[in-house]
């Protein structure tokens, strides 16, 4: 086995995995939808090419700039954005872009004014700024995205997150969007981080839940340095009051009730980072897994009738092994290992480590990181987005991460850590997790304040590309050339009974002997949203043999589909019986 994988989980002694941490815990451990391009040379180009190539502004036309307004002061906010999101806005089968800027607050107030921005594809590896046009540009201090169909009209909308309220822009399909925000109900008054669109008492609709990284305004904003210096740093977050997060149920109307309290949600005191809704239990019903700083992280089982129980601590994913709360940020949710049950993953800050947390399949997780690869690698390291994905088209579910830490000031008054970090990519072998990044690129031997990170194929070649956030500086278009080598199907799914954008259903395909699965989950990574297609992988394997998708609405049947394309994009609707 690598030096740098991670075995599957197996039964570890207590007393084996009390010493297998304890090294490292010294510090408190822890077109249409279809495809036009054509495949023809692409397999034979891409051993000759870094498995990640970065686009350069001056060929993708990318020229935004993210702005953090770091100030002497260091306001809280300044340094934990911002996000992203790949989402095709005009239905033309290509994934367009959209990024979040700070802007006008208490503290900040930018002149010129700083603005998001959203970015049309120009299908030939271009894209153009329309921002203006579509009237997408923010109206506070923007921190996150979160794309869905909230109502069932064909077209994406955009709930970007922001300090002090956020805003949902509803889109009329003409290249413009509405901002519905008062009408609907979702303003979210306070500090919104991530948000995820998921449907939690399955009645067809998308529900809103959205993270709220403490109690905090200008006024609340705390001294954290050198008393004898008066040198100053950005604090830690324990110094903050938690505050509780929201929960919007959608009521089909085009408006919005706030049911944080009588689903439980609100009980529950946050400083909120990543959320990504998953079906831990297999139980049909959609859950929650968010990650806090300084305060555990929240699993919030859903229990049906519109409540949630938050069972974190029982569920061994609140604390690290030692019961310290950890300083969670990325979060995702996939069954890596393909036993049918999901996994969790979480990133920490420095001398903490990731942890990936292997599902037992009884509502408690087991943290596999730390026996090697991905702990070690990240004991010194502070991950923000994140997301399991197929990077090769090989079957097996991979791990990138983007890195950086949240304190711009931290090399004066720590050693061996960095504010900039590298990237991280980690092979799933089928056998473990192996550490490919210095052998991936360029990209991944240079250190980003990375904070969003969001993937989609946009030249739509079935290779998943990915986009990723940097703090006060320019954003990163990351070309995937790697899946290229191998063949795919990418899938499209259209819910009717179950939710539009099918967040939990699962697909499960075969060729041959070799047969995988893919959940659909809701969010993940931070801060950002990704292309809603799912890229299924099967190597060199020529022919897919058969499909079958199980929607997430309970009733609906389970549909099985033959005779499937390769190396091309297709859509599925539910209860149609066909592919398209």
């Amino acid at each position: 086995m690598p030096k740098n994988s991670i075995p599957w989980p197996r039964a570890i002694p207590r007393r084996r995995l009390l010493q297998m941490l304890g090294w490292s815990g010294l510090a408190g451990v822890f077109g249409g939808f279809h495809s036009r391009l054509a495949c023809a040379g692409t397999l034979a180009a891409a051993g000759s090419l870094p498995a990640f190539e970065e686009i350069p502004r001056s060929k993708s036309g990318i020229l935004w700039t993210h702005t953090g307004g770091l100030s002497p002061e260091m306001y809280e906010p300044e340094t934990l954005g911002a996000g992203c999101a790949f989402f095709d806005y005009d239905n033309d089968g290509w994934m367009d872009i959209y990024l979040v800027n700070s802007g006008k607050c208490d503290f900040y107030n930018p002149v010129p004014p700083l603005r998001n921005a959203l970015y049309h594809n120009n299908r030939d590896g271009t894209f153009t700024d329309v921002t203006e046009k579509a009237g997408v540009t923010g109206n506070a201090y923007g921190m996150g995205v979160a794309v869905g169909d909230y109502d069932r009209d064909g077209l994406p909308d955009l709930y970007v997150t922001q300090y002090p309220r956020s805003i949902l822009y509803h889109n009329n399909g003409d290249g413009t969007f509405t901002d519905v925000t008062k009408k609907a109900g979702l303003a979210a008054p306070g500090w919104a981080t991530s948000a995820v669109w998921f449907d939690y008492d399955n009645d067809g609709q998308l529900d809103l839940f959205v993270c709220q990284f403490a109690d905090w305004n200008k006024s609340k904003n705390k001294f954290c340095g050198n008393d004898l210096t008066g040198e100053r740093w950005y604090c830690k977050p324990n110094v903050y009051d938690p505050a509780p997060c929201w929960l919007f149920h959608n009521n089909g109307d085009g408006t919005f009730t706030d049911v944080s309290k009588e689903s439980g949600i609100a009980k529950s005191l946050a400083k909120a980072w990543g959320v990504v809704a998953c079906d831990i239990n297999n139980d049909g019903l959609m859950d929650l897994f968010v990650s806090n700083d300084t305060v555990a992280n929240f699993l919030f089982a859903n229990r049906g009738k519109g409540r949630f129980s938050e069972i974190g601590l029982l569920a061994g994913v609140g604390y690290n092994s030692f019961g310290r709360a950890r300083s969670g940020m990325g979060v995702d949710a996939a069954d890596y290992d393909q036993d049918g049950w999901i996994d969790l993953f979480v990133s920490n800050v420095d001398h903490e480590m990731y942890s990936l947390y292997h599902n037992n399949k009884d509502e408690t997780f087991t943290d596999v990181a730390p026996s090697d690869g991905i702990g070690s690698t990240t004991m010194l390291m502070s991950g923000w987005g994140l997301k399991f994905f197929d990077y090769d088209n090989d079957g097996e579910l991979d791990l990138l991460l983007c890195d950086g830490h949240p304190d711009i000031a931290v090399e004066k008054h720590m050693q061996n850590v960095s504010y900039r970090e590298p990237m991280l990519l980690f092979r799933n072998t089928g056998r473990g997790f192996q550490n490919i990044s210095k052998q991936s690129g360029p990209i991944f031997s240079r250190s980003i304040a990375g904070r969003g990170m969001a993937l989609g194929d946009f030249d739509n070649d079935g290779a998943v590309d990915v986009l990723v956030a940097v703090n006060n500086a320019a954003p990163i278009l990351l070309r995937n050339n790697a899946a290229r080598k191998n063949h795919w199907l990418g899938v499209r799914l259209v819910g009717r009974k179950s939710n539009i954008d099918a967040i939990g259903a699962k697909v499960t395909y075969e060729s041959g002997d070799f047969k995988r699965h893919r959940f659909k989950v809701g969010g993940g990574s931070y801060l950002s949203s990704h292309d809603p297609r799912v890229v299924l992988g099967i190597g060199q394997r020529s022919k897919i043999d058969s499909l079958e998708v199980k929607w997430p609405q309970p009733g609906s049947s389970t549909e099985r589909f033959t005779n499937l394309p390769i190396d091309r994009y297709i859509t599925i609707v539910e209860g149609e019986g066909k592919w398209k």
